[in-house]
């Protein structure tokens, strides 16, 4: 692969530069208690990584429009406190995102996560700073689907469809790229499977962080 082409990279957050799913899920379990729903096994809460919540909520437990968007701002709760904060960077995900740097790329942050969470967790990391856009959905919940925040983070940059490329760790990162015409890359050490992610049909597929970054080397 010649990546020269990208001049700008855009990256998920959640599962790809950061593993948050002791905070997500705790979130998810405090929010479920709420509705009088009993969720031991944190494990079984993993699926909630990736979309957004209000979607997850009606996928996997049938809640109303209105119930999805309580059950969100029960997560909040814990969430803002202390879920954002239960969270790791990957292992070499800083020296990546230098060597990008140091390459000249524009490199842009496009999540579901709420912006406001996401600068905090950036921030947190001391990784922000190799940011030069940080997009997420709003906390009322508009621009959460990934297509969205692609097409706004295109316009906003005025950037060349042919030198973008997304990072990402579920099929949404992979749909969204295939929605708006731009490249991507798929990594296997989030939260989708291999079968979901080869499934959307990636232009690219990496298994580790190490990958990753011999992608661009």
């Amino acid at each position: 692969m010649s990546s020269s082409r990208y001049t700008a990279v855009l990256f998920d957050l959640d599962g790809t530069l950061t593993d948050p799913k002791t905070g997500i899920t705790k979130g998810v379990q405090y929010a479920l208690a709420k509705a009088q729903i009993t969720v031991e096994d944190l494990d079984t809460l993993e699926c909630f990584i990736g979309p957004p919540l209000t979607v997850s909520f009606s996928e996997f437990y049938g809640f109303s429009d209105a119930d999805a968007q309580a059950a969100v701002a029960a997560y909040r709760e814990y969430y803002s406190v202390t879920g954002l904060y239960e969270n790791l960077l990957y292992d070499g995900i800083r020296e990546l995102l230098e060597l990008l740097k140091a390459q000249g790329r524009k490199l842009i942050v496009a999540t579901s996560k709420p912006t406001v969470f996401s600068q905090t967790i950036l921030e947190h990391f001391q990784i922000a700073s190799y940011f030069d856009h940080i997009v997420g959905s709003n906390l009322d919940g508009t621009l959460s689907e990934k297509a969205e925040i692609i097409a706004h983070i295109l316009e906003h940059n005025q950037l060349d469809k042919s030198s973008v490329v997304m990072i990402g760790d579920r099929k949404f990162d992979i749909i969204g790229a295939h929605a708006n015409k731009i490249d991507s890359i798929a990594v296997g050490f989030g939260y989708g499977s291999e079968a979901e992610l080869l499934g959307a049909e990636p232009t690219h597929y990496v298994k580790t962080v190490a990958e990753l970054r011999g992608l661009f080397a």
